[in-house]
């Protein structure tokens, strides 16, 4: 009964302290909570309520914290780093109780969304932990520290790991994770316990895990003081494929050290395929499907991005007696054996070495495959190869019992090889080999009609490993589609002078056959008709031998839809002949549309025969090119549209610039002059009207000369070259000239005179222009005004300047309200314009009887350093000075001075596309600094004249 009844009350007194010291306690804890937020979160922290209480992860007593939000650290301080509807920290209690004051030692987190990214600059989101300074030696590698626990759990949740910089995706569905062990040490063990529902994982947007099942179970050795994990017992399980891991990983400031191997040994060939993207799981339920496999992979080395440091990668699967057999199969694939080995150092495909020692399977007696390659290199790669078999293609369909695909055929081949290939050499194996195909068939359950009369026989032979005696021979490669027969004859021989005889006709449906592979993110349809005839030699182009060419013939494009990597948009052929005519491939009839705008060619392109055998071949053209509308804006890479096949470059740059339009990109691989004609042309906004002039596009840069276009009811006249250096930035030269320029209408219409010539809001009438300038475009296509660099001259032939304040306050201060409205006809104003200042040229007009002259310097953001001559009649030979300066809205003016206050220049990296330094005000100069600063450009600018004499003389 004493048991009990002491029982009873310590059950009474431990649930009494349960409900006490929550409402003890609450104003400690929820005030040190926030003191150790403020005080180790660089990131901005937000949730809706606390709780504290020792029911919701019992016995601990916890702080719990609901709808938390976590912002990232610089520079993405507006994005959301950690979401979730609820985040636990655990108390202990005995410091809690005897020294009041809180240490938390468990984390609680459920129902959370993790987005860990990481830039293609190497700036992360994640580091918001502001670690306490290091007693400890600093480690040579700069690692970093870590918090201290001694559990955490997640339950449910999403963690997204995008690092644009090492090209990785992780993303984890359904996770829940258990880590606890003596986490409050600086060394100690952590016993995890990780599942996840669905995990992807891609490299290179190259998806190497899609929707896999993970389970860990993992005991790793943390230092916290240099952010080190030792693998120590490490498994896991991909589906149904166990893997062991052992190694270290260590996470640096600009990027992580890496020691890791993994094993999946003495496996099965079932549980190898279980890995396979989701589609193929159902096919491996239905079939049979037997015999060993190992699996061995290891990364080594460092990760650093700023460094330009990656790891060395080395992996090798082997698969022993295997035996694949559908239900219906009347033959199984038998004795299917691999031996794959892959070496990449530095995750550099230049260097990449594949060994496949050794592929082969059977169906049955003389229908086998045995394939032996070893590569190394990429551009210029080292091939030995050795290929041999002879496969019933639909045996094959029925042994591996393919569900949505029927392909038939008899297909043998028989290659050897051995030698470099490189294009930039002109270096081939010596080969020797054939692939030949009779009765081909090939149906898909996308599309009711199958592709037939599949026949191709290919023969490549290479005797001495040089271009000059590679010959490739095709004859022929035909089929039939829905009634519509296809066939390419060829005959290729010395690839160093391309000797080259082609046929080709017949008529594709391109839209029916994109729907029998069921290709998606595409909407094709059209048709292309070919009916070619090409003979010659490559160098009787390159040499102007056009006479010994024979290429003729015609292909037609009806309603084909187009994509590029660098545009957001499809292109539309709706219609394109195409006719050869030996060196020339001629725009007989080409019609095409690109969103809003609209393209009619005329014209030819050169030696197109040379672009596609060149490897790094440039398009030679010229056109007409007449167009009703084009909308410049729809062109700008990171524009939204039906692109889905974008590059990797303009993909990273819209995820990193969400809201960013981009620049136009252009074709690195064009040398095309242009002959344009079109009836509108809109940027911005803004619209030109009825231009006209050349055009050209070379190496990725386009000119315009001897153009003119109608804007704001003017004529003007422009040369100008625009290059793209990035989805995010291009620089730009331009030329122009205007003649009677409605001043009061370009301030209204165009931004770019507004933020340039704020003056010009007090100014109407009809001016004149001729100005040049250079610069930079930012992410959105717009100025960026301190890159700006160029002058010119304004001719005001016939304006009215009315209350501008800097006049109208001098003629305040010396009594002379005429200059309220100053009489500027036919004044000529020059400036020159650098790091975000106008340098203006000294120039007079009239106040009444008064000549006044200005020169100075102003700048885009309104500050004025402006020195003003009041002359006197008679003729204003003799005047009085006058100072102004402030800024446009605010002017100030010293009578009788001539000392003003100077405006420092901004700074801005033309490397990075960056303002370092915005223009300001320059420190006060005594008038004896002043004397020595202008004694100092005098001599500078002394030196520089004598410099051009003594160079002119070398000349």
């Amino acid at each position: 009964m004493k048991i009990l009844k002491w029982t009873g009350i310590s059950v009474a007194s431990i649930l009494f302290l349960m409900f006490i010291i929550p409402i003890l306690f609450p104003g400690t804890i929820s005030q040190q909570v926030k003191l150790f937020a403020n005080k180790h979160l660089a990131g901005k922290l937000d949730y809706k309520k606390t709780h504290l209480t020792f029911f919701r992860h019992f016995p601990s007593l916890t702080v719990s914290v609901d709808d938390l939000i976590l912002n990232g650290s610089k520079p993405f301080q507006q994005d959301t780093l950690l979401a979730a509807k609820e985040v636990s920290v655990g108390i202990n209690l005995k410091n809690l109780i005897f020294n009041r004051e809180v240490k938390i030692d468990e984390i609680y987190v459920t129902d959370a969304y993790a987005n860990v990214f990481v830039n293609t600059k190497g700036e992360a989101n994640y580091n918001v932990y502001i670690s306490k300074p290091s007693t400890t030696p600093k480690d040579s590698n700069e690692k970093g520290a870590s918090i201290k626990l001694d559990l955490i759990k997640f339950r449910n949740c999403h963690i997204r790991y995008n690092d644009h910089a090492a090209r990785v995706l992780v993303d984890a569905k359904g996770l829940n994770y258990t880590g606890k062990g003596g986490l409050s040490e600086d060394i100690f063990d952590l016993k995890t316990n990780l599942d996840i529902d669905k995990v992807d994982f891609s490299l290179n947007r190259i998806y190497y895990a899609k929707q896999k099942t993970l389970h860990a179970d993992l005991i790793t050795r943390i230092n916290t003081n240099a952010l080190t994990f030792v693998l120590r017992k490490n498994e896991l399980r991909i589906n149904n494929l166990p893997l062991k891991f052992t190694g270290d990983l260590s996470i640096l400031k600009d990027g992580y050290d890496l020691n890791i191997n993994a094993a999946s040994e003495k496996t099965t060939i079932r549980d190898m395929i279980s890995v396979l993207p989701p589609q193929y799981l159902d096919w491996a339920k239905d079939t049979k499907i037997e015999g060993n496999s190992d699996l061995f992979f290891s990364l080594k080395g460092k990760f650093s991005e700023p460094k330009k440091l990656k790891p060395r990668l080395i992996a090798k699967l082997v698969v022993e007696n295997g035996f694949v057999s559908s239900g219906k199969a009347p033959v199984p694939m038998n004795n299917l054996n691999m031996d794959l080995n892959v070496d990449l150092p530095s995750l550099d495909t230049e260097q990449l070495a594949l060994d496949l020692k050794k592929l082969s399977f059977d169906l049955g007696p003389n229908n086998n495959f045995r394939a032996v390659v070893k590569t190394k290199g990429l551009n210029e790669m080292q091939i030995k190869a050795d290929v041999k078999g002879a496969v019933n293609l639909q045996t094959l369909d029925q042994a591996l019992g393919l569900k949505d695909i029927d392909i038939r055929g008899l297909i043998d081949t028989n290659i050897k090889a051995d030698g470099i290939f490189s294009l930039e050499k002109k270096l081939f194996p010596i080969t020797n080999g054939y692939i030949n195909l009779k009765n081909g068939w090939l149906k898909t359950k996308y599309y009711p009609n199958p592709i037939q009369n599949i026949s191709m026989a290919a023969h490549v032979n290479n005797t001495d490993g040089t271009f000059k005696s590679l010959g490739v021979q095709l004859n022929p490669f035909q089929f039939d589609f829905e009634g519509n027969p296809v066939f390419v004859n060829a005959d290729l021989q010395n690839f160093e002078d391309l000797l080259y005889k082609v046929k080709a006709k017949g008529v594709l449906n391109v839209g029916r056959i994109y729907k029998v592979f069921a290709k998606k993110g595409l909407d094709i349809s059209g048709l292309i008709m070919a009916d070619l005839s090409l003979n010659g030699r490559q160098s009787y182009a390159t040499t102007g031998q056009y006479s010994k060419l024979d290429n003729r013939g015609t292909l037609v494009l009806k309603d084909i839809k187009a994509t590029t990597e660098y545009l957001p948009k499809s292109f539309y052929i709706k219609e394109g002949n195409f006719q050869f005519e030996n060196e020339k491939m001629w725009f007989r009839k080409f019609f095409a549309t690109y969103g809003k705008s609209d393209f009619a060619l005329n014209g030819y392109l050169l030696n197109t025969i040379n672009y596609f055998i060149e490897r790094k071949g440039t398009l030679h053209g010229k056109f007409v090119l007449n167009s009703n509308y084009i909308l410049i804006d729809e062109f700008m890479a990171l524009k939204n549209g039906d692109n889905t096949d974008k590059s990797i470059e303009v993909e990273y740059a819209k995820a990193e610039n969400p809201k960013s339009n981009g620049v136009v990109i252009v074709p690195k691989n064009l040398d095309v002059a242009l002959e344009a004609n079109a009836k509108k042309v809109e940027f911005k906004g803004l619209g030109l009207n009825h231009l006209k002039g050349s055009a050209s596009v070379n190496k990725g840069e386009v000119y315009l000369k001897n153009t003119s276009f109608d804007i704001i009811g003017s004529r003007m006249n422009i040369d100008a070259r625009y290059q793209d250096e990035s989805p995010l930035t291009a620089n730009y030269d331009v030329a122009l000239k205007v003649q009677d320029f409605n001043v009061e209408r370009a301030y209204k219409e165009i931004d770019m005179v507004r933020e340039m010539a704020t003056a010009a809001k007090n100014v109407k009438g009809i001016v004149s222009l001729d100005y040049k300038l250079k610069g930079d475009f930012d992410k959105n296509m717009s100025p960026i005004y301190p890159s700006l660099e160029g002058g010119g001259i304004v001719n005001l032939r016939d304006v009215e300047v009315k209350n501008l304040k800097m006049l109208s306050v001098i003629g305040n201060d010396i009594g002379a309200n005429a200059f309220n409205n100053p009489d500027m006809k036919g004044v000529t104003i020059e400036t020159f314009i650098k790091n975000n200042l106008i340098h203006v040229d000294k120039f007079t007009f009239k106040v009444s009887i008064l000549r006044p002259s200005i020169s100075g310097t102003t700048s885009f953001n309104g500050l004025l350093d402006l020195r003003v001559r009041v002359g006197l009649p008679p003729g204003g030979w003799i005047g009085f000075p006058v100072v102004v300066t402030g800024t446009h809205d605010k002017p100030k003016i010293k009578i009788f001075s001539k000392t003003g206050q100077g405006i420092a220049d901004a700074l801005y990296n033309k490397k990075s596309n960056k303002v370092i330094r915005e223009e300001r005000r320059a420190e006060k100069k005594t008038r004896r600094q002043q004397r020595k600063d202008k004694e100092a450009q005098e001599k500078k600018a002394e030196n520089a004249e004598k410099q051009i004499g003594k160079d002119l003389k070398e000349k």
